[in-house]
């Protein structure tokens, strides 16, 4: 049972661990259980939520039992996040029928593709409200408390919830993410997200040098800057190159890293997600120019096969894709790069999904997400193009991807065997009380020695053995 007088932050994960923070507030009585879906940039949204909520009084519970109200921050990218959700919602629905006062809202991407569907035909929900709506949920709650159901899915091409101070929902104190722009405006044909989340637009840099300043002086020692393409990050410059203001300073994504970076030397700086088609030499050089700027870059690449790229309407080819790694090892060849792809895509022959594995072979990843392709509705491929792999050669040739991706995160983790590497110790390992895990620059977990070292220390380890998603390590210098 949590203490009435202290409100303690709760975030539930996908795989049920709950995050907490103390902030005390003067409670209504009202207790709210948050769970969190998706991608970081939901995770980051749900943050919002907690700090815009617990101004008004709420007090967060781990247990949904006895919650008063219940939130889940959804996520529409593929179609198996939705069912869950919706499994979660009926069970939700259940337990309304003992407990009528209980309100139960969705949050998020899916909230904003289904809200008739949820509210009106299935019944699942007393409220909705979509990622630019999140000031709003304080009036929504009025209104279902009233006896009315609520909804507020319009979109902003202004939000960015910049004035907002997110309540850190992070377990250990030492990272944190900082959104520094919202929406997107790429319309790849597979995506939802630019429907869901409304049209690109980016946050003062001001406030996210100053969030940023204010985490380290918290404590935290690593911030890790989202967007949903951040390398079309762009502050007082308009989408035709145009100044919008003359009397400020214009500032790209480029610009941005070095702003973060130099808040502290010994402040981390981490981003997600780059566009293959927008990623500069630019970027890659503020990168090798800061050490605490992370040497680890997500690029997904979804398919090797330009013709499927074009399909997916992606705005690069692979030789282009090819280009961007070939800069990267340039600029940094000791970075880490992780991508995504997708499989069994609208119209995908053998001969494009070997395209893919000999990408794969050429840029030999660190680490890779890696689905089947399904169908979303009213995106691009859906009006476009027929779903017409047929599922048993999706699961086929994803399992080849799987394999290969395995043997390559196996063959750079072996690499790293022997080497020495700085590491941001965040935290005690789930397998021994007596050792202690962090990431190297280039994102990689390794495990040591707990010794006499504390969260947010920097610790040098030399890597003596591996496995393929992890390094184990000793201390070999303290700094």
């Amino acid at each position: 049972m949590i203490e009435e007088t202290t409100n303690k932050v709760i975030l539930e994960e996908r795989q049920g661990e709950a995050l907490e923070m103390d902030t005390p507030v003067e409670s209504n009585g009202k207790k709210l259980y948050l769970e969190s879906y998706g991608c970081q940039m939901n995770f980051s949204d749900s943050e919002i939520v907690a700090s815009i909520l617990t101004k008004q009084g709420y007090t967060t519970t781990r247990n949904e039992a006895e919650a008063d109200l219940i939130l889940l921050n959804t996520c529409s990218i593929r179609e198996n996040a939705e069912q869950r959700v919706r499994n979660r919602l009926t069970e939700f629905k259940h337990r309304k029928e003992k407990n009528p006062g209980l309100v139960v809202g969705i949050l998020g991407c899916m909230a904003e593709r289904l809200k008739n569907q949820l509210l009106e035909q299935e019944k699942l929900v007393d409220l909705v409200a979509g990622p630019d709506a999140y000031r709003d949920l304080p009036n929504l709650i009025g209104e279902v408390e009233g006896g009315q159901k609520a909804v507020n899915v319009l979109l902003s091409r202004e939000e960015t919830y910049a004035d907002i101070s997110p309540v850190r929902l992070d377990k250990n104190g030492i990272t944190a993410f900082i959104s520094i722009m919202r929406g997107c405006d790429n319309m790849c044909s597979f995506c939802v997200v630019p429907f869901t989340r409304g049209r690109e637009r980016s946050r003062d840099p001001k406030s996210i040098v100053k969030e940023a300043q204010d985490l380290f002086d918290l404590g935290y020692r690593e911030v890790t800057l989202l967007g949903q393409n951040v390398d079309s990050y762009r502050w007082n410059i308009s989408k035709k190159g145009e100044i919008e203001n003359p009397e400020e300073p214009t500032v790209n994504f480029a610009q941005l890293l070095e702003l973060v970076a130099l808040v502290n030397p010994l402040l981390r700086i981490r981003f997600s997600t780059s566009h293959p088609k927008d990623m500069t030499d630019d970027v890659l050089m503020t990168m090798a120019k800061y050490h605490n700027i992370c040497e680890y870059i997500h690029l997904p690449v979804q398919s090797g096969s330009t013709s499927v790229l074009e399909r997916m309407n992606r705005g690069y080819s692979r030789e282009w894709y090819i280009d961007r790694i070939d800069a990267i090892r340039k600029y940094m060849p000791n970075c880490a790069i992780s991508t995504d792809v997708i499989s069994g895509f609208c119209g995908e022959t053998d001969a494009d999904h070997q395209d893919t594995l000999s990408l794969m072979d050429y840029v030999q990843y660190e680490y890779a997400y890696m689905f089947k392709y399904s169908e979303r509705p009213k995106t691009l491929a859906e009006r476009k193009y027929e779903d017409d792999v047929p599922e048993a050669i999706k699961s086929t040739r994803l399992t080849e991807i799987i394999d290969k991706q395995q043997a390559h995160s196996l063959f750079r983790n072996q690499a790293a065997v022997g080497r020495t590497y700085e590491v941001l110790v965040e935290g005690t390992s789930k397998r021994s009380e007596e050792h202690l895990y962090g990431r190297n620059s280039q994102n990689a977990v390794i495990i040591f020695p707990k010794g006499k070292l504390q969260k947010g220390d920097y610790v040098h380890v030399k890597v003596y053995e591996c496995t393929a998603a992890t390094l184990l390590g000793e201390v070999v210098e303290n700094r």
